[in-house]
């Protein structure tokens, strides 16, 4: 059973830092391209960051770029978002997603989420 969970979320005032993780089981984690969403109140879900396991490449959305970080560590099967500089407009549930590459090519999977709320 394939599972992404989600943690770390939480309140914090404008100017502050979160960092969530998402722990995924039930997947060869090395490959899978690890990416974060997030979805505000009343608006659509979407794209916020994303790890390549190719040439371990990264990439921002510009609304978090220079504020937020996507690591991972293959050994803890674990994906994190280190947020920092946290606005208001940050504020939503987040979500931790895999999408399989190589022989896992046709997988993707979602996690429950995690809230975040920036606010003073």
């Amino acid at each position: 059973q394939v599972q992404l969970v989600e943690s770390g979320g939480g309140l914090v005032q404008p100017g502050g830092s979160l960092k969530l993780s998402c722990v995924a089981s039930g997947i060869t984690f090395s490959n899978y391209d690890m990416a974060w969403f997030r979805q505000g109140p009343g608006k659509e879900r979407e794209w916020v960051a994303r790890f390549f396991v190719a040439m371990d490449y990264k990439n921002y959305a510009d609304s978090v770029k220079g504020r937020f970080t996507i690591s991972r560590d293959n050994a803890k099967s674990t994906v994190y978002l280190q947020m920092d500089s946290l606005k208001p407009e940050d504020t939503g549930t987040y979500f931790c997603n895999a999408e399989g590459k190589y022989s896992d090519y046709d997988k993707e999977y979602w996690g429950q989420g995690t809230q975040v709320t920036v606010s003073s």
